[in-house]
């Protein structure tokens, strides 16, 4: 179905946890079993397309952690509420969503969740999904040796530098020098008219990167139509791949970017997660 209903999700297959991460208090919801994947909201909140996604994600067998950044959890994108959210997160201290910033501080309770989750459920590592807002967070994760798969989609920061990243100097050379060490690579999505995450930021995670990063495009006109309000008024351009903007069709470019996600994660997770077990059994 598409798009999803205009209701709040009750959330009722997740269990809200409030985590003390390393001093820094942070309710995340949690579902399913397996290997972790820590899946991250996009503006304005943990929406049912997001919801959505995340179930997609447990059924192939992983288990999601979904933390609260921000937002009402469950309620579906209005224009107005969603435009509030919004601006309330780009002067938060734990976003900097302004070109110049570095780094966010929030990336490094998220790495502390990372290392929880992995704690609580084993196997090789845990995966991070970044999105929209939240996109550069599951790169910066990876600062973490928990975390050893990301998914950069379609990430929106900084808002006034189409071709910055979210990152400062020094973890970007931390960064490639992880990923080549354990020889990991990141993926990312965007829409080719996407204003918010444009060509010349994907060629700025090529530069810092280099192969170790798959960028990969779709055309805005493959762009469900008719998103949330939200996305349709606030956000105005194709921008949310497997979320707001997912056309769940089958063998439509949405979907099949939705599975090339699930499957790299649960190569990354699941696969590894045997070889594991039977190495350290």
């Amino acid at each position: 179905m598409n798009p999803t209903s205009a209701t709040d999700d009750p959330m009722t297959d997740f269990t809200a946890r409030d985590l003390d991460l390393d001093g820094d208090e942070l309710t995340v919801w949690t579902s399913g079993s397996g290997p972790a994947v820590v899946l991250l909201p996009e503006m304005p909140g943990i929406s049912p397309d997001v919801l959505r996604f995340g179930r997609w994600i447990r059924d192939a067998g992983l288990a999601v952690y979904l933390p609260s950044l921000f937002g009402v959890d469950g309620a579906y994108p209005q224009a107005d509420t969603g435009t509030a959210i919004m601006k309330r997160a780009c002067v938060s201290r734990e976003f900097h969503a302004f070109a110049g910033g570095g780094t966010s501080p929030i990336a490094t309770t998220l790495r502390a969740l990372a290392r929880l989750a992995h704690a609580e459920c084993g196997g090789p590592g845990v995966g991070a999904v970044g999105l929209c807002f939240t996109g550069n967070f599951a790169l910066t994760m990876m600062l973490d040796d928990s975390v050893v798969a990301a998914v950069v989609n379609h990430p929106s920061l900084p808002l006034d530098d189409p071709g910055g990243l979210e990152l400062s100097e020094a973890n970007g050379r931390a960064l490639r020098r992880r990923l080549d060490a354990d020889d990991l690579r990141v993926i990312g999505y965007r829409f080719d008219t996407d204003r918010w995450c444009t060509a010349a930021r994907f060629a700025a995670y090529a530069e810092l990167l280099g192969d170790r990063f798959d960028g990969r495009v779709l055309p805005g006109s493959s762009a469900n139509p008719s998103p949330p309000p939200f996305f349709a008024d606030v956000v105005g351009t194709p921008h949310s791949v497997v979320t707001a903007h997912l056309v769940d069709e089958a063998g439509h470019p949405t979907i099949r970017a939705r599975a090339e996600i699930v499957d790299y994660l649960t190569a990354a997770l699941l696969v590894d997660s045997e070889t594991f077990a039977e190495e350290h059994g």
